[in-house]
This record gives structure tokens, C-alpha cells and sequence, in this order.
């Protein structure tokens, strides 16, 4: 009875600490982040990205083709640059003309 008391609150303490663990903000994530990923979970990851700072232009419009080169170009900005966050590259991958 005492060892599963003992379980029971481990668990019940160990709880918030494991919801901080999944509670990110988008600029923890590095270039390297997002390159690491593979397939459909890179694809996700970009698409967040532009989506998220299409949300914070207050825009609702945007360019199919267009956003394909800036993540083409993206991708290649975070190969040469992994450490740069992520948002802060696809800010001046969107940026440039």
C-alpha cells in the first residue's frame, strides 16, 4: 500500500513538469529542428511557419507557387544556417524579393 501511495504521488508531482516538456514557443525551434524532420513532419513543420506568420501579418491571402519557393528556399537557408531560428528565417526567406 505504501510503495503505491509513493507511485501515486510521483506521478501526480511529475505531471506538470512532463505538460511544461510539451508546451513549446516557436522560437525554441532551430533550423536544425525542422531540417532533422523527415517526409510529411518537415512538410508540417513549414507549413506552420508560414501559416503562423501569415496569422501575425493579419493577412488571409496568400501564393501557392510563392510559398513553395520560400520554402525551397527556406530549407536551404537552414542548411546553411542550423542554429538560426526557425521563425527568424523563414521571416527573411518571406522578406527577400
Amino acid at each position: 500500500m505504501r510503495a503505491m501511495l509513493t507511485i501515486l504521488i510521483a506521478i501526480i508531482l511529475a505531471q506538470p513538469v512532463a505538460a511544461q516538456e510539451r508546451l513549446r514557443t516557436v522560437e525554441q525551434y532551430a533550423c536544425k529542428d525542422v531540417v532533422r524532420e523527415r517526409g510529411a513532419d518537415r512538410d508540417v513543420a513549414v507549413a506552420f511557419l508560414h501559416g503562423f506568420l501569415l496569422g501575425k501579418s493579419g493577412q488571409t491571402k496568400f501564393d501557392l507557387e510563392k510559398l513553395h519557393k520560400e520554402s525551397d528556399a527556406f530549407i536551404e537557408r537552414c542548411l546553411d544556417n542550423p542554429a538560426e531560428p526557425a521563425v527568424q528565417a523563414m521571416t527573411k526567406v518571406k522578406g527577400s524579393p
